[in-house]
């Protein structure tokens, strides 16, 4: 499966492409000697992503630009050295160190994507006036873009540019592993929209039982929606989409707030019985990781230091 996320003007779409995924192997990446040149000024960066990614996760972090990994249709920029040892540290405490602390110490090593690359610059499409924000390939490789602009402290832009994609991407992996009920894609059949989704407002969305626009697309995407959101989203900003919601009458007896819980519930439950996940402790675990870095430059500080780059370079924002 591969996703882009695309800005156009305000509004953010996903075009979504398809494809084959196959189970991964526990181990993709040679981990028994050091990937790294220990002789480069950036050895101690690429050190701690050998320690941090391939030895324990077996995923390849990559942030030098490679012509090869990139989609040359763009003009790309790198991502600023400093700029990605801060998202390699927020990565791992806010996705890896999650699941590793919720859910099973090797659970990303063998479900989680093999590759993360990042890139500096959005990626420009002028012809359509638009601007990919990341894409997602068959499980394997998931590229962000916008690095150079990120803002270690704001949650709402990190979930909005990096985070939310990523914890959309891997329930994704999870339900092509063991699928998700088939009863879920009855619950709004008739309402999705495959190529019109983006012209939905987000009330409108709400209001037939969609957490986002982009749910609206198909029942896949709207089933991920769900999972991604609920656990990134605070519980004021969760409350305002049922609130939204509630105002839609999908049916003389629901609401879409009532469409929308039905489908939490099935997600929740399928967490639960397929893969012994509990999504409301999850998302305790992301919020109180969020409510900790949000607006803290101390404690984001604290946290650069501890992961070996509290120099002033790395913790300025």
């Amino acid at each position: 499966m591969k996703k882009s996320l695309i800005l156009l003007g305000s509004l953010f779409v996903l075009a979504l492409s398809s494809c084959q995924e196959e189970a991964l192997e526990p181990k993709l990446f040679d981990t028994k000697a050091p990937s790294y040149d220990s002789t480069l000024a950036t050895a101690p960066f690429d050190k701690y992503l050998y320690d941090t990614y391939v030895k324990e996760y077996n995923v390849s972090f990559l942030y030098r630009m490679n012509d090869v990994g990139s989609n040359l249709s763009y003009n790309l920029v790198p991502a600023k050295y400093e700029k990605s040892v801060q998202l390699a540290v927020l990565t791992k405490y806010l996705w890896f160190d999650v699941y590793k602390t919720v859910v099973a110490p090797d659970f990303l090593k063998k479900y989680g994507p093999r590759i993360l690359y990042i890139v500096g610059s959005p990626a420009y499409n002028p012809e359509q006036g638009t601007e990919t924000l990341g894409t997602a390939e068959g499980g394997i490789k998931v590229t962000l873009y916008k690095v150079n602009s990120m803002q270690p402290t704001n949650i709402a832009h990190l979930n909005e540019f990096f985070f939310h994609t990523m914890h959309h991407e891997f329930a994704h992996i999870l339900h092509q592993t063991k699928s998700y009920p088939k009863e879920y894609d009855a619950i709004s059949a008739g309402k999705y929209s495959p190529t019109g989704w983006q012209n939905r407002p987000l009330a409108e969305a709400n209001g037939l039982g969609f957490v986002t626009s982009y749910a609206g697309m198909e029942a896949r995407e709207d089933f991920v929606e769900v999972i991604s959101c609920y656990i990134t989203e605070t519980q004021a900003d969760w409350d305002a989409m049922l609130k939204r919601a509630d105002a839609g009458k999908v049916s003389d007896t629901e609401t879409g707030k009532d469409i929308i819980l039905r489908k939490f519930d099935m997600a929740k439950n399928w967490l639960a019985t397929a893969w012994n996940i509990d999504i409301e402790e999850l998302r305790t675990e992301v919020q109180n990781r969020q409510n900790q870095l949000r607006g803290d430059k101390d404690f984001f500080i604290q946290l650069m230091t501890e992961a070996g780059f509290g120099d002033d370079r790395f913790v300025n924002e």
